[in-house]
């Protein structure tokens, strides 16, 4: 396998039984009562935002986007990032988080947010979240509490409980043409 047999896109409504079936492969049952879930389940992620990679017409791996606010701030949740074993410690997980937070920024938001390890977000543009700055719906490890600012301060107004940003309400103008592409396409 070389890194041209695989391809990175936009994720499409026809990928999300895929999407399910490597998240349980990844995380298992208790991803459900995860904080960072929590709030994904409040509302609808941004597929403008989350990407998927595709070799030989299988999804293998994705990341999506799920738009959050705390306080007056806006921001993005990414994850959950997963990759199925079988793909693992090839740079695909990376190279998702990179094309991820390029569309974020070209997008105007103003942060991403995510729950996970240091050693591997740091060097993709994450740093620790002030103690305390936010709050999630559920316990989190201080330490895993990530962002990456995309504007400068773009992380300073995210303050108090961490929630869903609501159906629509920081989704980029293009995810909507995006949906209708996917069902045009759907319909064929």
């Amino acid at each position: 396998m070389t890194s041209a047999d695989i391809k990175f896109v936009l994720e499409l409504p026809s990928h999300a039984a895929a999407i399910e079936e490597i998240n349980a492969e990844a995380f298992g049952p208790g991803r459900y009562t995860r904080a960072a879930y929590r709030i994904r389940e409040a509302g609808p992620h941004d597929p403008s935002l989350s990407f998927v990679a595709i070799r030989l017409g299988d999804v293998i791996a994705s990341v999506r986007m799920t738009p959050v606010v705390a306080g007056v701030g806006r921001a993005h949740l990414l994850g959950p990032l997963a990759v199925r074993p079988a793909f693992k410690n090839q740079g695909i997980g990376r190279h998702l988080v990179a094309l991820a937070l390029d569309a974020a920024r070209d997008a105007g938001s103003p942060a991403v947010i995510l729950v996970g390890d240091a050693p591997y977000y740091g060097p993709l543009g994450f740093q620790r979240l002030a103690w305390g700055q936010i709050e999630l719906p559920g316990p989190v490890d201080p330490a895993r509490l990530l962002v990456a600012p995309l504007l400068a301060d773009g992380a300073s107004e995210l303050r108090g409980p961490l929630k869903h940003a609501g159906a629509g309400a920081l989704v980029s103008p293009m995810a909507h043409e995006v949906q209708r592409t996917a069902k045009r396409a759907g319909a064929r």
